[in-house]
């Protein structure tokens, strides 16, 4: 097994906790300021104000698109397509997502998001492209 594969992964999750941490810290800060009250969010997230929406949007974007990374980076495992490219993307694409994280939690700038979500589905389809690869 390569290790190379792994590191990233294993980012990828640590980021995971970082957007849950976030999301909790607005979700509380909205209860402690009198903001929001259980029963205004019992069934809906949207009595919450918009800091702790764009923290629980961004916290289930992490399972969107991060679904195909995790997948292919087992893919890669498997068929051997563990190659320096394959880390350097698999990186990238981390650092995509902890740059879609801090746009989408701080000024959530449309242009900038979807710029930083394309280049992150540009290198999930390099990512594709290597396992494709090294299976044929």
């Amino acid at each position: 097994m390569s290790l190379k594969l792994v590191y990233p992964a294993l980012a990828m999750i640590l980021w995971i906790f970082v957007v849950l941490a976030i999301m909790f810290l607005r979700r509380k800060a909205a209860f402690d300021g009198k903001q929001v009250r259980m029963a205004d969010v019992a069934v809906s997230n949207e009595r919450y104000p918009e800091p702790a929406r764009l923290a629980a949007a961004n916290f289930s974007n992490q399972f969107e698109t991060p679904v195909v990374f995790f997948a292919l980076i087992m893919l890669a495992m498997e068929v051997g397509a563990t190659h320096h490219l394959m880390a350097a993307l698999a990186w990238l694409y981390v650092a995509t997502r902890v740059a879609h994280t801090l746009v989408h939690v701080g000024t959530n700038d449309l242009r900038l998001r979807a710029t930083i979500f394309a280049v992150g589905s540009a290198l999930l389809f390099g990512m594709w492209l290597a396992v494709v690869v090294a299976v044929l």
